[in-house]
């Protein structure tokens, strides 16, 4: 995948469809398939934080060109002041081949913007996916972490993932700091949980950690 920085506020990456295939997906179902369109989108925006530290902050303006090759995507970080928002889109050349898929665009814009928007000042609930190279570090976590929070176990691709939700009645520095203590015991995951749920298999659906702290002993 192709990353390019616009600007402060924007950047632009370019997926081919053989790295979408590769990535597990077909071209069809990320232009009609909800959950799949999304589950792509954060792939590639989590691999975009971690090259250029472009952060999901704020509300965003996405625009998806479709090319002949592959996928052109265009995002826009907002700016808040003083409960405003503004939206510097740049304007770029036009594309005689492209076009703009109205199915993943009103996805990803109702996803983002008006979602952010709207829940922008209020703390809300945050899920993580953590990934764990060993069985005996979620054992580990499960006994140094005993606060009551909504978790679910998987295995995929020889390696562990528990699935963690922060609901909204933490606030967001309290969200943080515990996310900080489990991700002592493992790593914050690229791979989607709609991807793990699809290809991995499920181990504990619900109270992970609760379940893992009584059956096992360190």
């Amino acid at each position: 995948m192709e990353i390019e920085r616009i600007n402060e506020t924007t950047i632009k990456f370019y997926i081919t469809y053989i790295d979408i295939e590769r990535r597990g997906f077909e071209k069809e179902e990320i232009w009609y398939n909800r959950e799949r369109g999304e589950e792509l989108f954060f792939e590639m925006m989590n691999e975009v934080n971690d090259e250029d530290s472009f952060e999901l902050n704020g509300p965003l303006w996405v625009q998806v060109h479709a090319l002949e090759k592959g996928l052109e995507v265009i995002v826009t970080r907002g700016q808040v002041n003083d409960g405003n928002v503004r939206l510097d889109i740049p304007v770029g050349d036009d594309k005689g081949d492209a076009s703009v898929d109205n199915n993943i665009v009103d996805m990803l814009d109702q996803q983002f913007t008006s979602e952010k928007v709207n829940n922008l000042n209020k703390d809300q609930s945050l899920s993580v996916v953590i990934g764990f190279r060993e069985f005996e570090d979620v054992i580990s976590l499960s006994h140094r972490f005993t606060d009551h929070i909504e978790t679910s176990l998987y295995h995929f691709e020889n390696s562990y993932f528990v699935f963690v939700t922060l609901d909204e009645t933490y606030s967001d520095e309290a969200q943080d700091n515990m996310l900080s203590r489990m991700l002592e015991y493992g790593y914050e995951s690229d791979v989607s949980i709609h991807r793990i749920q699809e290809y991995g298999k499920s181990i504990i659906k619900i109270e992970a950690l609760d379940v893992l702290r009584e059956q096992f002993s360190l």
